[in-house]
């Protein structure tokens, strides 16, 4: 018997008329009861309890709970900048060399090259993407070599990945999205690691209410009208005139409509772009948040941090702000990444408004990790 038995994307399992797997699953990996599991096929009862399982997923939450009670959660989070190029140098690179059918001393890729790839052409949790562009890029210099119009050795630094390569298909875009008041930039968790969505508010003459766009799962349409409700309640002691929600409908959009987005920690993000709407202040472009809010404007504990800090980090952008019971949690975070970034820890809505708004000069508390921290 095979002591080791993998289960690929568990996530992707469903039940339909041809059987449910998920209800034979429960019983093989229930340690309780697969030491005497009935074998259908062989008639037979089978000990499997001696049989390591290891399953794999992108996300946990379509694992039906049963399954997923009996199973221990090992979580993998992205790869950092300088472990992406490491990885690319030290596996993939080779790798794509033997199938571009060139020598080693064909091509020379700088480190800073590697790093180009990986920041502008693939910002992923992973490294599948960047070892396409990799081989793209290496399949364009075997054709020039074969046809004589370059002489090896051809050495690829940084200014020439875009000759290979074409325009760079990500840049630091906080900067522009978030120039006029009412965008604020959020931080999620995905199925592909962690990821930057930008919260979009407006306001205009008309029935008074709030439309939602973006394709919004119930816990964000949700968070929406709490941060509505909040900012409608607590408009005297934001500085916003009352008199703003008279006659005006609201509307909330995360772009990307096609890609469905939920989960308990838009909140704050939704919050800060109303507010950031009704006093004509724009946020910060450096600033990025997460964190769910209450009715009473308290900054719940959010899960992902990991995934979501390495996020804002190969976003360019260099603060973030974290609910304060989550502060232990970075931690997990790499220290290279702790140590180009600061860290707002905030209780309540005001101090995420203090730090996104005016800069964090008065926030509530300010974490910063120097290279030996």
């Amino acid at each position: 018997m095979n002591p080791v038995i993998v289960l690929d994307e568990v996530d992707k399992i469903g039940g339909d008329y041809r059987g449910d797997p998920s209800s034979a699953l429960l019983e093989v990996l229930d340690p309780a009861q697969n030491h005497t599991f009935r074998d259908h096929y062989l008639e037979v009862d089978l000990d499997l309890s001696r049989v390591m399982f290891v399953a794999t997923a992108n996300v946990i939450d379509t694992i039906p709970g049963p399954l997923l009670d009996r199973m221990e959660i090992i979580r993998l989070d992205g790869y950092t900048e300088s472990e992406k190029v490491s990885i690319a140098r030290n596996h993939l690179l080779g790798r794509q060399l033997t199938r571009a059918a060139l020598r080693e001393d064909e091509v020379v890729i700088d480190d800073e090259a590697l790093r180009a790839i990986a920041a502008d052409y693939t910002r992923e949790a992973g490294v599948r993407n960047l070892e396409r562009e990799i081989g793209r890029l290496l399949r364009k210099l075997a054709t020039k070599l074969a046809a004589g119009e370059r002489e090896a050795p051809i050495v690829v630094d940084a200014t020439d990945v875009r000759e290979w390569l074409g325009r760079p298909r990500f840049y630091f875009e906080s900067a522009d999205r978030t120039s006029v008041p009412g965008v604020a930039t959020g931080l999620a968790v995905t199925g592909a690691g962690g990821d930057v969505l930008f919260v979009e508010a407006s306001v205009a003459d008309g029935p008074e209410g709030l439309t939602l766009t973006g394709q919004l799962g119930d816990v964000m349409k949700e968070s929406a009208e709490i941060a509505m409700s909040y900012v409608r309640s607590h408009a005297a002691t934001l500085q916003i005139d009352p008199a703003s929600f008279s006659g005006k409908r609201f509307h909330l959009h995360v772009p990307a409509g096609a890609i469905p987005k939920d989960g308990p920690s838009a909140g704050v993000t939704i919050t800060t772009a109303l507010v950031s709407l009704l006093r004509g202040e724009p946020v910060r472009p450096v600033v990025g948040m997460t964190g769910e809010v209450t009715l009473q404007g308290r900054v719940l504990p959010i899960g992902g941090l990991k995934q979501k800090v390495l996020a804002a980090h190969r976003a360019g952008l260099t603060e973030v702000i974290l609910p304060a019971r989550n502060e232990s949690d970075l931690e997990d975070v790499p220290e290279e990444v702790r140590s180009e970034m600061t860290f707002h820890i905030a209780a309540t809505i005001d101090d995420v408004l203090t730090a996104a708004l005016t800069g964090g000069s008065q926030a509530n508390d300010e974490v910063q990790f120097s290279a030996v921290a």
